[in-house]
């Protein structure tokens, strides 16, 4: 199992058009099965799990949230900020996050 089967199924569900980027950062953070990755990330953000591979609903969503979108919008939270406000959202550690906060200091 492992990478590349994660990588595919989250591919599937469109990467960051969608939630497969976040549903592939619960597996790999958390070692969640693909279920359960997907029913965590849907609750955090309050939809379906139908609505995690609807690319329209997500968009406007992660707009909302300032989790990043593929195309950049003005005023909306980019890179590493973006990342950060993922890190809140599920209640999880990322690793440059950490560093860039270790730099800061």
């Amino acid at each position: 199992m492992g990478m590349p089967i994660t990588h595919i199924m989250t591919s599937g569900m469109s990467g960051i058009r969608a939630a497969g980027d976040l549903v592939a950062r619960m597996e790999f953070s958390k070692s969640m099965r693909l279920n359960d990755a997907k029913n965590y990330v849907a609750k955090k953000l309050g939809v379906t799990t139908m609505d995690l591979s609807d690319e329209y609903v997500m968009r406007e969503l992660r707009e909302e949230l300032g989790i990043g979108v593929v195309t950049s919008v003005a005023g909306t939270p980019k890179g590493i900020a973006a990342k950060m406000n993922i890190e809140k959202l599920l209640d999880l550690k990322i690793n440059c996050c950490e560093k860039f906060r270790g730099k800061l200091k």
